[in-house]
């Protein structure tokens, strides 16, 4: 009985050969956890079938939040809570609200969006990150196979991936 998630961790040399590798495993039905890359490989996306994010919709909804918010607190507070007339203007006069409602839209957009990418991503900073293998961030692309969510053998998708490029296939086992 194992108590950790078992993991089989392909090391390629290429980015071309990786590419056209996840095309073959996804093609026999294996489900691949994740990439590795020591720089972004454009069009990864599509190969790996992930959807477009839903970040830039919470993007617009945390500068909505802070427009409004924004609007609301500078109107009461000049226009009812505590009204004062400065170079004869009106108690709420819209122009020169702008300036501090883009400003508060935009820090709440980018706190939000921060926040957000830390809970998405699951980083926390009591988190011990899972590190498939050190040479990813140097020159090796890492493609691993968590065994648990496939059906398929080990030995199966160990020959898959010795025959799409693989230089080494290892497995990794976390606690």
């Amino acid at each position: 009985m194992t108590f950790g998630k078992n993991y089989l961790v392909g090391v390629f040399d290429d980015p071309d050969v990786i590419l056209e590798s996840i095309k073959s495993v996804r093609e026999n039905g294996i489900k691949i956890h994740e990439i590795f890359s020591p720089h972004a490989i454009h069009g990864i996306d599509d190969y790996l079938g992930y959807k477009q994010s839903r970040l830039p919709i919470a993007s617009f909804l945390f500068g909505i939040t802070g427009a409004s918010l924004a609007l609301f607190t500078i109107i009461w507070m000049l226009g009812f809570d505590w009204p004062m007339i400065i170079g004869g203007k009106d108690f709420v006069s819209l122009p020169p609200f702008i300036p501090v409602t883009f400003e508060f839209t935009v820090l709440l957009a980018a706190h939000g969006m921060v926040l957000t990418f830390f809970i998405v991503s699951d980083l926390k900073p009591w988190a011990k990150p899972k590190v498939f293998d050190e040479r990813c961030t140097d020159d090796k692309y890492i493609m691993a196979i968590d065994l648990g969510e496939n059906k398929i053998a080990k030995d199966e998708i160990n020959k898959v991936l010795s025959d799409t490029g693989a230089s080494e296939v290892n497995e990794k086992n976390f606690k």
